[in-house]
């Protein structure tokens, strides 16, 4: 998570008050006028836009294969042939080029199924 959607969950959380005096302490160090038509009113004023926009959340994950340990390869093949649903004779093409997105669009239950799988078989996998 980047920080600026780290600042905007925590933003999220606070009250009022805390709002309030959020704004103070950003008038003070930055020597800015929340309130002044132009400048920080318009940052101000954008805040609530940027943050629904952050709150749109995914829905559909892809699997990605970053890297095979060699002394792993026999079981990671087996997964892999499993998820990718390909014959046995395709594994090792299907896996020359690393990272590969080994499944793509699936629930995030699907793709934590998956990531499970292939890292209990000793392979290095992300979910994007």
């Amino acid at each position: 998570m980047s920080a600026v959607n780290e600042i905007i969950e925590k933003l999220k959380t606070l009250s009022l008050l805390e709002a309030s005096e959020l704004v103070s302490q950003i008038e003070e160090t930055f020597g800015v006028d929340a309130s002044a038509p132009a400048g920080g009113a318009v940052m101000m004023a954008a805040m609530p836009a940027e943050a629904a926009a952050v709150v749109e959340e995914k829905t559909t994950f892809d699997v990605i294969l970053e890297e095979i340990p060699a002394d792993k390869k026999v079981a990671v093949y087996k997964v892999v042939r499993s998820i990718a649903n390909i014959a046995v004779n395709q594994v090792k093409e299907y896996t020359a080029t690393l990272p590969k997105a080994l499944k793509e669009g699936l629930s995030k239950e699907e793709a934590e199924t998956a990531k499970q799988q292939l890292e209990e078989a000793g392979a290095k996998v992300k979910i994007a």
